[in-house]
């Protein structure tokens, strides 16, 4: 621990396993900080995790995509990437479920038969996870890149994929079998893409609710925060039962996430929706040619 510099003297309070808890001596307000006594993580990468993740639940309040942010900065501190791609799905997977909360009174006229999506989103996000434990270390450092810049293209894409999806047609397709048919395969599809890396999902589900025929964005988005959820939270837990999570820096991202989303949402809006974009766009072909020269 850094000596004490005058504001905030701390002490060491309780050990778990390797998290420490630090609370502020002679103070009724507990000040939290984590850190590792063997796996590397220092007060700064500790202070840069959970400001990743903060700005990630901030970007994922107003726009979408806050993954672009949270898992370059788990791999930039030189974490494996499989284990920093499972230990960034834990740590967001609280936020995305928590947002559901915003869009209840929207769901509540929702046909019940969109809900089957959750069968191939919940069997894809396994699939997914589970891919992801067997992909050798080497072969994801090669895909990553792909992935990364995949994923930035497609959170570019989204404003004209969703005035595509709003072109004022109404489709009934959703009544037909042979649709929905081929919308539980593409929801599985995307529930593997999301259980294997994660990264814009939430724009791939909008797409086939768009199709579907819903035309509502705002029960549209609550649809999508109910898939996405899924398939984050079984392959976190997978993860957690693979052995793939940093227990301390999921933890303190996963608080870094909850604060960012609902305490700071508001100054991301003030910035504005283009703002907030620009930086995640920028961020993740940044990350992208970065792992392509690390190559």
């Amino acid at each position: 621990m850094p000596p004490c510099n005058g504001w905030c003297c701390l002490r060491r309070a309780e050990y778990r396993g390797s998290i420490f808890v630090w609370v502020a001596r002679g103070s009724a307000v507990a000040t939290l900080g984590i850190a590792v006594d063997d796996a590397g993580m220092t007060f700064v990468n500790g202070s840069l995790l959970f400001s990743a993740a903060l700005v990630a639940g901030m970007i994922n309040s107003v726009a979408g995509g806050g993954t672009l942010v949270s898992y370059p900065a788990l791999v930039w501190l030189g974490y494996p990437q499989i284990s920093a791609n499972a230990t960034n799905t834990l740590a967001l997977a609280p936020g995305a479920l928590s947002s559901l909360w915003g869009y209840r009174g929207e769901l509540k006229d929702t046909p019940q038969h969109f809900f089957v999506l959750l069968i191939p989103s919940f069997i894809g996000g396994i699939v997914g996870a589970v891919l992801l434990k067997l992909t050798p270390a080497k072969t994801f450092e090669v895909l990553v890149p792909f992935l990364i810049l995949f994923a930035t293209l497609l959170f570019m894409a989204q404003d004209p994929l969703k005035r595509w999806l709003h072109l004022g047609e109404t489709h009934e397709v959703h009544k037909s079998p042979n649709w929905m048919a081929g919308a539980l395969f593409y929801q599985f599809l995307v529930g593997i893409y999301g259980g294997y890396f994660g990264a814009g999902i939430g724009i791939l589900t909008l797409a086939v609710l768009g199709v579907l025929g819903l035309e509502n964005i705002h029960q549209m988005n609550g649809l999508k925060n109910i898939f996405a959820g899924t398939i984050n939270l079984v392959a976190a837990l997978y993860f957690i039962y693979a052995g793939l999570i940093h227990w301390p820096e999921a933890i303190l991202m996963a608080v870094g996430a909850i604060v960012g989303g609902y305490g700071a949402a508001g100054l991301a809006q003030r910035m504005g929706q283009r703002a907030v974009r620009r930086c995640v766009i920028v961020i993740g072909l940044a990350m992208a040619v970065s792992l392509f020269i690390k190559r």
